[in-house]
């Protein structure tokens, strides 16, 4: 299992969880009861499959270290486990992150002028 973990967040939600400390989620992360993230290897997919077509995204990358039990990694989209945090994120598990778009192709495109994902 990998050692960090990625969150693609709405520049304002991720701007309020720093004001407040912890990121609680997404709509969606709330429904399901857990913050969704996903692996380096994971992350291009989850841009393409669930964030086409949105901007004023920021990409977070997230030390899972902290976490402690609140992380879980669960089978998801075709048998890959994917990390699932069942708390709050802590802003300090957060490292910089990258402002992006991702078109509707699914292809993530950065404030910084990278396209794509390696």
């Amino acid at each position: 299992m990998s050692d960090i973990a990625y969150k693609l967040v709405d520049r304002a939600e991720w701007a309020a969880a720093l004001a407040a400390g912890a990121y609680a989620g997404s709509a969606l992360d709330l429904a399901d009861g857990y913050i969704h993230m996903s692996t380096a290897a994971q992350l291009a997919e989850t841009a393409r499959r669930h964030y086409a077509g949105r901007s004023d995204l920021v990409l977070v990358e997230v030390d899972l270290a902290p976490l402690g039990e609140a992380l879980k990694w669960e089978p998801s989209r075709g048998g890959d486990l994917f990390p699932h945090l069942f708390a709050p994120l802590p802003a300090t598990a957060a490292t910089p992150q990258r402002g992006l778009s991702v078109d509707a192709d699914g292809v993530m495109r950065f404030d910084d002028g990278a396209v794509g994902w390696p």
